[in-house]
């Protein structure tokens, strides 16, 4: 009797113990809407989409809010944003020590290698003999000492802003024009159109470098690091959502991408595909990929992901 009472404890115990880890499992409901940031560049619109499928097939809500980097990052400060994508590193050095020192983010993972972004020429023009930054300077009225960059606050443009100030290569009277992506890339398709010079901020991934026939300009390592502005892409959470949230943040975690997949996804969204169509095409056309996101990850309610999510993309 004491053995037959003795296992029906055991057995009691280890039922109250599966009840409490499956309590554990179901995501907190206040997670069910991350925040995310978006500064309206087209590979984080890209890979927002993508996050966005997957937390919605699991029974999360995303909110993916259009802000540019500075008030992003101030937005993860203040605790209205929970997660962003595009933390693109060395270029955003100067705002993750000051996010560091508030003690206000967390590192979750290096979400993409092999990115780069550095100033740019169309190739035609590197021809002509305008390969580094120090040769620009020498063209300057062909190119109408202009340099055209992306949206006002971008790191990027910083940086141009900082290397013109700063007079090197001999750019001190040249102007950082200032404008979205979208409106630098039509300006850079007309001036290639009319076979004018052009210099411009250019990087990968993006569809841009299959659009054009670019030049990516060498010795501007001082202002956007070596290997042509060579970057990783991390993956940031303000401080104490991963611990609050753990079940989307282990998703997140393990959410990585490489250059083909974010090519394919912009040129799809810069065609006018909507993000979450094209992560959802790309998704149903590359279902292997799910496999190692969703690893340890459950729904919100704390069911099994990977069926929901192929579920959900009718796999």
């Amino acid at each position: 009797m004491k053995r037959k009472a003795m296992l029906r404890a055991i057995l009691a115990s280890l039922a109250l113990g599966t009840s409490a880890l499956a309590g554990q499992a179901a995501e907190d409901a206040a997670c069910k809407t991350p925040r995310l940031s978006d500064p309206s560049w087209t590979d984080i619109t890209a890979t927002n989409g993508v996050a966005a499928v997957v937390l919605e097939a699991l029974g999360y809500a995303p909110d993916i809010r259009l802000l540019s980097v500075p008030i992003g990052y101030e937005s993860m400060k203040n605790r209205e944003i929970d997660v962003f994508l595009g933390n693109w590193m060395p270029a955003q050095s100067p705002f993750i020590e000051d996010l560091n020192a508030a003690g206000a983010i967390e590192v979750l993972n290096r979400n993409l290698t092999g990115a780069k972004f550095t100033l740019a020429v169309p190739s035609a023009v590197a021809e002509g003999g305008i390969r580094d930054f120090a040769d620009l300077a020498g063209h300057a009225d062909e190119f109408g000492r202009k340099i055209y960059g992306i949206e006002p606050g971008a790191p990027a443009n910083q940086s141009i802003a900082r290397m013109i100030e700063d007079g090197q290569f001999g750019l001190g009277d040249w102007e950082l024009v200032e404008s979205g992506e979208q409106a630098m890339l039509a300006q850079v398709a007309r001036e290639e159109k009319a076979g004018k010079p052009i210099v411009f901020l250019a990087w990968a991934p993006h569809p841009m470098n299959e659009q054009f026939a670019i030049t990516y300009l060498s010795g501007g390592d001082a202002y956007f690091g070596p290997d042509y502005g060579g970057a990783e892409v991390f993956t940031l959470a303000r401080k104490g959502w991963p611990e609050t949230c753990p079940n989307a943040a282990r998703l997140l975690r393990q959410m990585t991408f490489d250059i083909g997949m974010e090519n394919t996804l912009m040129g799809d969204i810069l065609d006018g595909t909507d993000a979450r169509d094209a992560a959802t095409a790309w998704l149903r056309a590359n279902p292997a990929a799910l496999t190692p996101w969703l690893d340890g990850v459950t729904t919100l309610d704390g069911q099994p992901a990977e069926p929901a999510v192929k579920a959900a993309l009718g796999l």
